[in-house]
């Protein structure tokens, strides 16, 4: 039998002596180490290709290839053009608040992407209907001295939104 499949004829409740377990110890790390040199961690390509070719650039998919002034003259029209719509933005929203615009129309005029279409018809009905949640305003017009009786009158203001009850009484 060779010494690898020979059973262990020690005791396992018997722990190694020092100097077994530091030999043991450098072998495990030696062990290690020479697997560590072995494996390479980087490598070099030294073979004789000329680093440009022969052939003629080819047009990359994205910004088609112009020089720099002309890329820097269409990025500055890109933005210029996006540093509008906030502004028309807050103009339709003036208009469909006053009353002067039309929804309907709004919304065609931005039907282009439906995405911008929905949220301003939405918002459009939503004016609407708050100005219909108004009050009416009255007025009166008294001639002569005016009394208002609030002898009788309990109030009492309860609850997270607060709610006036007046009670006569």
């Amino acid at each position: 039998m060779s010494p690898d499949t020979t059973p262990n004829t020690t005791r396992p409740d018997t722990g190694m002596s020092d100097d077994v377990a530091t030999a043991e110890a450098r072998r495990i790390i030696n062990e290690a180490a020479r697997d560590l040199a072995q494996t390479p961690t980087a490598h070099r390509d030294t073979s004789p290709l000329p680093r440009y070719g022969d052939t003629p650039p080819v047009p990359q998919p994205g910004i088609p290839p112009m020089s720099q002034k002309a890329t820097d003259v269409s990025r500055l029209m890109l933005t210029a053009g996006l540093s509008t719509v906030p502004p028309g933005l807050i103009a339709i929203g003036l208009l469909l608040a006053s009353g002067q615009a039309d929804p309907t129309v709004v919304g065609m005029i931005c039907a282009a992407p439906a995405a911008v279409a929905v949220p301003v018809l939405a918002v459009a009905r939503l004016l609407r209907r708050a100005k219909d949640a108004l009050p009416d305003v009255h007025h009166h017009h008294y001639d002569g001295p005016v009394y208002q009786d609030q002898r009788n009158l309990h109030t009492s203001t309860r609850g997270v939104w607060a709610k006036t009850t007046n009670q006569q009484g």
